[in-house]
């Protein structure tokens, strides 16, 4: 288990989750520049073919979700980043027992120990409409 009384430990995890925001800022760019060159929603405007149109939604909706899911780990770096601020760091928000180092090194934006979030996310599933 990890207890964030050493500094180190925080300043480790700081490194850490501000590296990767880094590269996530960097794949952002990436994505909108290549979309920008691109110009998918154009072609999707100029094509009469319906496998082109579909093609073309297609890639924008990919640089769309690529977008999102690195806006939304960006978010969640910052949560950790201010829970490291608080002292909240490497503690479950569910349980508020220490989250174990190991998972802290793999998912370091982990806000809940292994048990909470399986429960999590198994009423997240149970809630969820069935998929078609």
């Amino acid at each position: 288990m990890l207890h964030m009384t050493n500094s180190q430990d925080f300043s480790y995890f700081v490194h850490k989750l501000q590296a990767r925001t880094q590269t996530l800022r960097s794949e952002i760019r990436d994505t909108l520049l290549r979309a920008g060159n691109e110009q998918y929603a154009r072609l999707a405007g100029e094509v009469h073919d319906a496998e082109e149109e579909s093609l073309a939604d297609l890639l924008v909706d990919v640089n769309l979700a690529e977008i999102t899911r690195d806006v939304q780990e960006v978010r969640d770096i910052e949560a950790a980043l201010d829970r490291i601020s608080t002292g909240k760091f490497g503690v479950c928000v569910t349980c508020e027992e220490p989250i174990a180092r190991a998972r802290l090194e793999v998912y370091p934006t982990a806000k809940r120990c292994l048990a909470c979030q399986q429960q999590h996310d198994q009423a997240r599933a149970a809630k969820a409409p069935p998929s078609l």
